[in-house]
């Protein structure tokens, strides 16, 4: 492994990307200290419990949104504008059609993305900003505009630091600065694991089953992350000009998780909503529809499971276009062996995607449970593993030493990865 980095660090240019990224790390880090101007962020600090919509933004957010600073929205918008883009992508033609024109239509869609971040985190730093009105000094029109402003200013600002790693630095930015911001979270966690040993609540024999349960979580999430159901294409061979092209046999790869960690995301926020409304809406019916959807209870956790298995079907039918898939194999000269170009073929890959989605899906709703296993037989509580923490993580990972490992051996390198 040390021989490894040492490859990294032999390449200037890679040296370079690793250290820009480092640096837009730390600025990331330290704007999530200046707290906004004219907010008491200690009582904001009060709402965030395990149980809330707040606590599962503040977990992107690196505990930005708990001290009410200028990146308290993080990077959400963005997220949210991709993905609102991506699902429009089907029932609207011009981003359809800007899809499928390669690097010009991207930068269309890159361009109509940062707008709609910009107009999405306006109305959330309002939202934000009157629902917590009461944690607002001096309460005023000019105070709300203020505080969304500089909290809208904060999330572009991150778009932009998310862009230029990307452009300059390694792996893809904005993923690494969600990335950042939960890892960053590591140290508070461990923080409450020590405490609840100096108090006597837990033992060494329960920190230990812990890190057992976490690196089986983890190997278990790299291994169903990297799966795939390899699908044989054989290219009929074709003559152009003086060349002949084709005659080769390839596969196509259909990931198990293809949703990745949207659907728990989605699922997360949908179970979170009522509970949160139920913070700021003290009617007596509403509090007791709120405590059926407290977190860990039986009806929350059913509910969260059939959420996670219908977004993750929904997600990967949004995601992967199957009859494009069978018409560019038809386009190129390809044919699944035993299988006519056309219907036949894009009817066998629904079949083969919805057979894997299920697997995919159980994987998912199992991952988003695991962390009240943990605390049911660790008796480890306030101390978060699992779920969409665990999921972000291991993919940026992963994908960000696969980047690394191409550019180790371009140079004729050992490879990063063994």
């Amino acid at each position: 492994m040390l021989a490894a980095l040492n490859n990294i660090f032999k390449i200037t240019e890679l040296r370079q990307k690793v250290i820009f990224t480092l640096a837009m790390f730390i600025v990331f880090r330290a704007g999530t200290h200046i707290p906004v101007p004219g907010v008491n962020a200690a009582m904001i600090e009060q709402l965030f419990t395990s149980g809330n919509l707040f606590g599962l933004l503040d977990m992107f957010s690196g505990g930005a949104l708990s001290k009410f600073s200028i990146f308290a929205m993080s990077i959400t918008p963005y997220i949210n504008a991709s993905i609102i883009l991506q699902l429009l992508t089907v029932v609207i033609p011009t981003l359809e059609r800007w899809s499928k024109e390669g690097e010009e239509g991207r930068k269309k869609i890159t361009k109509v993305t940062r707008y709609s971040t910009v107009v999405l985190g306006f109305i959330q730093a309002i939202g934000m900003a009157f629902g917590l009105r009461a944690a607002i000094n001096n309460p005023s029109v000019f105070s709300y505009l203020m505080i969304a402003i500089t909290l809208t200013a904060g999330t572009v600002f991150l778009m932009w630091i998310g862009e230029q790693i990307t452009a300059k630095g390694i792996g893809n930015g904005i993923s690494l600065i969600i990335f950042a911001g939960i890892v960053s979270r590591l140290p508070d966690g461990l923080k409450v694991m020590y405490q609840y040993l100096q108090a006597g609540t837990i033992n060494l024999f329960n920190v230990a089953i812990f890190a057992i349960l976490a690196l089986l979580m983890i190997a278990f999430v790299v291994a169903i992350n990297q799966a795939h159901r390899k699908v044989p294409v054989q290219y009929a061979k074709r003559v152009v000009g003086r060349k002949m092209y084709g005659g080769h046999t390839s596969y196509i790869p259909l990931k198990v998780n293809q949703a990745g960690v949207i659907p728990i995301i989605f699922a997360s926020s949908v179970l979170m909503f009522p509970v949160t409304i139920g913070q700021f809406v003290k009617v007596p019916w509403v509090q007791t529809v709120a405590g059926w959807f407290q977190w860990g209870t039986p009806l929350q956790t059913s509910i969260y499971i059939i959420l996670i298995l219908f977004f993750t079907y929904f997600y990967t039918a949004v995601s992967l276009n199957i009859p494009d898939m069978s018409d560019n194999i038809k386009k190129y000269g390809g044919f699944i062996p035993g299988l006519r170009p056309g219907k036949p073929t894009t009817d066998y890959l629904d079949k083969i995607m919805t057979r894997i989605t299920l697997a995919g899906a159980i994987f998912l709703a199992f991952i988003a449970i695991m962390p009240n296993i943990i605390v049911w037989v660790t008796k480890i509580d306030g101390v978060y593993f699992g779920g969409t923490a665990l999921l972000i993580v291991v993919g940026v990972a992963l994908d960000t030493m696969k980047q690394i490992e191409s550019l180790v051996l371009m140079r004729h390198y050992q490879g990063f990865m063994k």
